[in-house]
């Protein structure tokens, strides 16, 4: 049961992944054929950054209270419908079938909105189930392993929905990744089970001998919780995670469209780039937990701050580096290993590891309302960013094209990820004098 759980949240969460990343890889098609423009975008992928955000802290305070199954097939369920929506109303509006670019833009956003509330359905009950069935000496490493999660979804939804696209068109991309939304959803009716508690055994703090059965639930879900809020090393993580999502999230929601205008790629190639960042991000995902807990002893501040180093590097790469391909495939590289250590780290488990066990989820929800809120305001400034420093060239059809200006985003990017390793920085000090 403990293994049928995690690979369930695994694959489970990785197919959410393809349904909340699809609009990154159909950004410039929908631009091209004027449908949308950037800051347009921009608002619609901050519309489910917002209600994600928000949507992570409630949740994360419900996943400690609920049958954890249920739960993330739910969220899963309604973000598959979501896709297949948008998909259909774009096919709809190819055809010529009565609907304004205003009205699609409209409802756009607000299915966008209710799928990012469902998409945060999806991590808290995977941190709950790891803290259910797995004991702290090895929750490091299955923590990093499951957060490999991540970067599969991004790499199976650049490669799917990117083939789709250049095959089929946009509105494609939405359908397949509501394909792949239903895998992900039989795996987790299938294989995930709430709690050893709940299987008639008792909880995996008393099987291995952390607690004893008379020490077990001494405190309540709501007072654990309560402590969290409370504890301002949770908070200062939560800041440094949000700063080091704005980055990450700009080079998976804008770097193709970068690609494209700045460095002359075409959309299968700017893909292909990007997509290495999410694959090679497994190697430092899988790794950082497990070398975390055998290598330092549970200490997860050098490793954290390596990483933080390294994406500051990779993305001065990519943004001043040149247009040769196996410079920016380096950059992507790098750019992976260190978004994979730092996902495993600030994105949780630093937090859930400060916390009692019955309040992981309260913990993961303060860390994910941090780094979705800036991840939200990040596409809304990255889109604000690239529209003002555009340059009108021709017009194609009734259509404006435009040469895009991109340094200033990029800038922006990089302050970000400087602004989150000081934070752990911060933390680390706080924490020795303690």
């Amino acid at each position: 049961m403990q293994w049928s759980s995690f690979v369930a949240i695994t694959l489970g969460y990785s197919m959410y992944y393809v349904c909340r990343t699809s609009l990154n890889v159909v950004k410039k098609p929908i631009m091209d054929a004027g449908f949308l423009d950037a800051t347009q975008l921009g608002v619609i992928s901050s519309a489910l950054l917002f209600t994600y955000a928000v949507g992570k802290l409630i949740n994360g305070f419900l996943a400690d209270h609920s049958n954890i199954r249920r739960f993330m097939a739910t969220g899963l369920l309604i973000s598959i419908v979501a896709n297949v929506v948008v998909g259909l109303l774009g096919l709809i509006s190819v055809k010529g079938i009565v609907i304004s670019q205003g009205v699609f833009y409209a409802v756009f956003a607000v299915l966008w909105g209710v799928n990012g509330w469902t998409q945060s359905m999806g991590a808290p009950p995977c941190v709950v189930a790891l803290s259910r069935w797995y004991p702290l000496s090895r929750r490091g490493s299955f923590y990093g392993f499951w957060s490999l999660s991540h970067n599969l979804g991004e790499f199976f939804s650049f490669l799917l929905v990117g083939g789709l696209v250049s095959l089929l068109g946009w509105q494609f991309g939405f359908i397949g990744a509501a394909i792949a939304g239903v895998i992900g959803f039989l795996f987790v009716v299938l294989l995930l089970h709430d709690s050893p508690e709940a299987e008639g055994m008792p909880s995996v703090a008393v099987m291995v001998g952390e607690e004893t059965a008379g020490q077990s639930n001494q405190h309540s879900v709501g007072v654990s919780q309560k402590e969290v809020l409370r504890n301002p090393y949770v908070w200062v993580l939560a800041l440094a995670s949000a700063f080091m999502y704005v980055s990450r999230y700009a080079v998976n929601g804008w770097g193709v469209l970068f690609l494209q205008e700045a460095k002359g790629f075409t959309l299968a190639n700017a893909t292909q780039i990007i997509s290495i960042n999410a694959l090679l991000g497994i190697i430092g995902t899988v790794f950082s937990g497990w070398l975390s807990d055998v290598a330092f002893k549970g200490n997860r501040y050098i490793p954290a701050v390596a990483a933080g180093i390294l994406e500051i590097i990779s993305l001065l790469l990519f943004a001043f580096g040149g247009n040769a391909v196996w410079l920016n495939i380096l950059a992507m590289v790098l750019f992976g290993i260190a978004i994979g250590i730092l996902i495993c780290f600030l994105g949780g488990l630093m937090a859930v590891d400060i916390v009692p066990r019955e309040a992981s989820g309260a913990a993961l929800g303060v860390v994910g309302i941090a780094s979705y809120a800036a991840a939200g305001l990040q596409d809304i400034a990255s889109g604000l960013l690239i529209d003002t420093h555009k340059t009108l060239v021709d017009t194609v059809d009734g259509v404006e094209q435009y040469a895009y200006n991109f340094t200033p985003a990029l800038i922006f990017w990089i302050i970000a990820a400087s602004l989150s390793v000081l934070l752990v920085c911060v933390v680390w000090t706080k924490k020795k004098k303690a």
